[in-house]
């Protein structure tokens, strides 16, 4: 339970940000954590610098910088590895799907840029935040437990957006509007330390509470494109925290793959967190 506390305090003061994906993601929490991945150029409106250097409205993904042609041309070309910043500390450290810690994020992407094309490169994604670490196996009575902190986490998080949302920076209003009624909820199981048997009671005595979180968390992050499926990239951002600190998350999000098309549907997410077939509904990815 305290690996929620620590995921939740980490939004405070905190706005949008962006995730392993290519572009800004939003208001995801957990994501937040994961912003600093986000290291495509920002464009600069200034028309003459702009004519003097178009890799200032040129943007490029993870582990590529722009660099212009003899025409002038912007072109996105991998990032040497040497170039990246060293870490300012442990904490910036990655570990990849290869077993294998990267010093930053930077000195990963422009790894794995270089990989491109390569099978190699094809199966190495970002694996989570920190160095790589024994990984204890996750048994069939832990997996079932973790939906039921993971659900709770989510609720709780809408909350605490809603009560720190002063200008629409975190939540739509449409959003607003349905996190209102789980916040004025006199039922509502206040965040805190709890056993999972009144963890999984609750979910059965005020089940519709959880239907949006678990709709609000597959909206924030299938957005690249936004398909109405979750790719591996896309977990990154929800993934990549979690990891180090609940060594169920791998194994959970495999079997949420029903299917193993290496792709989840909203159906099977929902399916994963306990929400019935007939609640899953597209509208509620607002």
């Amino acid at each position: 339970m305290r690996m929620w506390f620590f995921l939740l305090v980490c939004l405070a003061g905190r706005a949008a940000a962006a995730p392993e994906a290519e572009a800004e993601v939003g208001a995801n929490p957990v994501q937040v954590e994961v912003g600093e991945f986000d290291e495509a150029i920002e464009p600069d409106d200034d028309d003459d610098d702009v004519a003097e250097n178009p890799c200032l409205q040129h943007q490029c993904k993870k582990g590529k910088v722009c660099e212009v042609d003899e025409g002038n041309t912007p072109l996105c070309v991998c990032q040497d590895p040497s170039t990246c910043a060293p870490a300012e500390g442990p904490f910036e450290h990655v570990c990849g799907t290869d077993n294998k810690t990267y010093d930053t994020s930077c000195n990963f992407f422009a790894t794995k840029c270089a990989l491109e094309g390569t099978k190699k490169g094809h199966k190495l994604h970002l694996d989570y935040i920190g160095a790589c670490k024994d990984i204890e196996p996750c048994l069939d009575n832990e997996l079932k437990q973790f939906p039921l902190r993971m659900r709770d986490w989510l609720k709780n998080v809408l909350v605490t957006l809603y009560e720190r949302d002063q200008d629409n920076d975190l939540l739509t209003e449409k959003q607003k509007l349905r996190v209102k009624k789980i916040y004025e909820n006199e039922k509502r199981l206040k965040a805190g330390e709890h056993t999972l048997d009144l963890l999984a009671h609750d979910f059965v005595k005020n089940y519709n509470m959880y239907i949006f979180p678990v709709h609000w968390q597959f909206g924030q992050l299938d957005q690249h494109p936004a398909d109405g499926y979750l790719t591996h990239s896309e977990l990154a951002p929800l993934r990549a925290p979690l990891i180090p600190m609940e060594h169920c998350t791998t194994r959970f999000f495999q079997e949420c793959d029903g299917d193993g098309d290496k792709y989840i549907a909203l159906e099977e997410w929902a399916a994963c967190f306990g929400i019935k077939e007939e609640d899953v509904d597209n509208e509620l990815l607002i």
